[in-house]
């Protein structure tokens, strides 16, 4: 059996005294997709975060591709081939599309530009008709399809994405969902997701965690998480 490539061991992450993650255990393995789901508050956000060393852990190890990472600085972590699409999407609003994506080949080694763009604009062919509009005139759609798009400049070999259906509508939901599987399955590209939305999540999953204030709470395929009765009558009949 290969071994996991992101190994998460009895991490805990604090802001200040509070203690937002308490002794997380998660593994992903090469070629997954593997989802995090949890109420709002739920210290999701903070994973991903913590990963990307900020917070660091102040409890526990962070293992990617076999090196331990808990402890060193953002840059460092975002050079070992890791992409992150965060909360919120954080693009550069008076970047053009063009120039966003170029922002996200600056970490891609021996990259090959023209090439990359390619792959994103097959991807979101949208992006493509937009690329010399300013970021911050794009939908909320576009936006997460920027975001996404900016971190695959950078050839990750573990794409983080956090909360990419979030404030979208329903037909832009499927698009985004829709990308991610082709990303996994004709690129076997290895993603974490991070996801409110707990029925898409867990459909497109491999295996997924159910995180309650900072603690996992359960674990499984995701096929098993959706015939689960606790997590249907709290993530999916009304709580999604």
């Amino acid at each position: 059996m290969s071994e996991p490539l992101l190994s998460i061991k009895g991490v805990s992450a604090f802001y200040g005294n509070i203690a937002a993650l308490k002794g997380i255990d998660v593994e992903v393995m090469p070629g997954e997709i593997v989802t995090i789901i949890g109420a709002n508050g739920a210290g999701k956000s903070t994973l991903m975060m913590t990963i990307c060393g900020d917070p660091q852990a102040r409890e526990g190890n962070i293992i990617f591709e076999g090196r331990d990472i808990t402890h060193l600085p953002t840059y460092e972590i975002m050079r070992m081939k890791i992409a992150q699409s965060p909360e919120g999407r954080r693009i550069f609003p008076r970047m053009t599309v063009f120039e966003n994506l170029q922002m996200g080949a600056a970490t891609a080694e021996g990259g090959d530009m023209k090439a990359d763009l390619a792959r994103v604009y097959s991807l979101f062919p949208i992006l493509e008709k937009r690329s010399n509009q300013r970021g911050g005139t794009l939908s909320g759609g576009e936006q997460q399809m920027l975001a996404i798009g900016r971190a695959l400049m950078s050839r990750p070999r573990l794409l983080l994405l956090d909360e990419p259906s979030l404030g979208l509508a329903p037909l832009i939901v499927r698009q985004i969902f829709s990308a991610i599987r082709d990303l996994n399955q004709r690129e076997k590209l290895t993603i974490f997701l991070v996801e409110q939305n707990a029925f898409h999540a867990l459909k497109l999953a491999h295996r997924g965690y159910v995180m309650v204030n900072g603690r996992i709470a359960m674990q499984g395929t995701g096929s098993e998480l959706l015939e689960r009765p606790e997590v249907r009558s709290a993530y999916l009949e009304g709580g999604r």
